[in-house]
């Protein structure tokens, strides 16, 4: 699970007005005013009646500044802001405005967060009253629609009295950075991943394969066709006679997280359903996601999970580590990862993983397929790594694509979409099966399906111990 100090820290600060003449009347007042209106026609016949209408002004005018002087000044609010959860892409963030006073008089306040554009579609008002010296909370609920940091604003109050003549203008300082993580997976579903892996644990425990792997288990007697570089010699002395040492399948492995951070990453996927969803998420966004999903089950199964976010140059590094303050880093990292402009340098992704990590290890890759002529630079990169390593290569797939390849062509333009579109898709099943041949593990999917799939392709190799 997530550490809850994901989320921001609490920023309290008083108000202050948000202008020189932070003031001004309310429509209850312009309609008061309007109200005397009715001795004007009288008026025009008896001048009584118009003076009734002066007299009518005057007296409102009054009840507008008694009302006025009764409104506490701005530095006598403070506001609080306080998040709940963490926020993060997928999922609801609830967030708490408090409000005090130290007033005489109730206030009517409406409340406008200035939150960014990545947080909220439009900063929405909200309304709340505030009984004097007794702090007033309100909670409203957001859904992140960009990863990464962000930097929330001020919280602007308008308030009055009861009577509601005059209303004050401020704002509180409340601004902070606020960083959003990928979707943190949870609830039902990752727990059924969670006891799976569990249960593999278990069984290989149970089995402990002796004769394979390189863990070290125990010291027996020498047998006839024992490889003499197992010979424990200091133990052969000490005996007299030879020993061999007995070796089982590692249990634990280093998994490590590779994800391109290039421009093909940069394509969002739209789903067509509420606000974030047409807004679309990157495709990096959904590697991310997958990438904290993977951290968690594999450091819960008891695997070193490290972490390389590249692009023309590396962008995030984390070596390989347990235990959930290494997760807390994996999260931070993955939260800070952005998807450049150009194309991503994958050989020098895999130089540098090949100098960071020298002995067989599992490595979990997401990408996307370059469109060219020639082979793409990725698929070199995937064969030098399968020297040494396990690799799941998942590539990840274009819905838009699928859907022209699949669809049925009604006249001779979209017949060449559909050409093009399926010319594109068999040559990445191509290139896929190219780097099946030599090993690797492969998959071809939306990213709204990515999650469960990787999951299920590494409880997978667990059980099978491939690495």
């Amino acid at each position: 699970m997530i550490s809850p100090s994901l989320h921001p820290e609490p920023v309290r600060s008083a108000c202050r007005p948000s202008g020189r003449f932070a003031f001004g009347l309310t429509p209850r007042t312009i309609w008061l005013l309007a109200a005397g209106l009715v001795f004007a026609l009288p008026g025009f016949f008896r001048a009584t009646w118009g003076y009734g209408m002066l007299a009518w002004d005057a007296l409102v005018l009054l009840a507008v500044i008694l009302d006025g002087l009764r409104l506490p000044a701005a530095q006598r609010i403070t506001i609080e802001r306080s998040w709940n959860n963490a926020p993060a892409l997928d999922s609801e963030t609830e967030i708490q405005l408090a409000v005090e006073h130290s007033g005489e008089t109730i206030l009517e306040c409406h409340l406008i967060d200035d939150l960014p554009d990545a947080l909220v579609a439009a900063p929405a008002t909200r309304n709340l009253r505030v009984f004097p010296r007794v702090r007033a909370t309100l909670r409203y609920e957001i859904e992140p629609r960009e990863r990464g940091d962000v930097q929330a604003g001020a919280v602007y109050i308008r308030y009055a009295s009861p009577l509601g003549l005059v209303e004050r203008w401020a704002m509180a300082p409340l601004e902070q950075p606020v960083r959003v993580y990928p979707a943190l997976r949870q609830g039902e579903d990752q727990e059924i991943f969670l006891a799976r892996g569990r249960q593999i644990d278990l069984q290989l425990r149970r089995a402990r394969e002796r004769g394979l792997g390189r863990d070290f288990e125990s010291l027996r007697e020498y047998l006839e066709g024992d490889d003499l570089r197992d010979v424990c010699w200091t133990a052969t002395a000490r005996r007299g006679q030879l020993i061999t040492r007995s070796y089982q399948t590692e249990r634990s492995q280093a998994v490590w997280i590779v994800l391109d951070a290039g421009r093909l990453l940069r394509g969002r996927i739209f789903s067509g359903g509420g606000e974030a969803d047409r807004r679309g998420h990157s495709k990096l966004d959904y590697a991310c996601s997958t990438a904290v999903a993977l951290a968690q089950l594999a450091l819960f199964s008891g695997d070193r999970v490290g972490l390389l976010v590249y692009g023309q140059h590396v962008q995030q590094r984390v070596l390989p580590g347990r235990g959930p303050a290494h997760l807390r880093q994996i999260v931070e990292a993955l939260a800070q990862a952005r998807a450049e402009l150009s194309e991503a340098d994958h050989l020098r992704a895999t130089a540098t993983l090949s100098r960071w990590q020298p002995r067989r290890a599992l490595v979990l890759w997401i990408t996307d397929l370059a469109e060219t002529a020639m082979r793409p630079e990725v698929i070199d990169g995937a064969m030098q790594l399968l020297r040494r390593h396990v690799l799941l290569f998942v590539a990840m797939a274009q819905p838009d694509v699928a859907a022209i390849a699949n669809a049925r062509p009604k006249n001779v333009e979209e017949m060449f979409r559909a050409s093009a579109a399926q010319e594109l898709t068999t040559r990445r099943e191509l290139l896929l099966a190219r780097l099946r041949d030599q090993g690797a593990l492969t998959l071809d999917l939306d990213p709204a399906r990515l999650t469960s799939a990787v999951l299920n392709q590494y409880l997978r190799v667990k059980e099978r111990a491939m690495v």
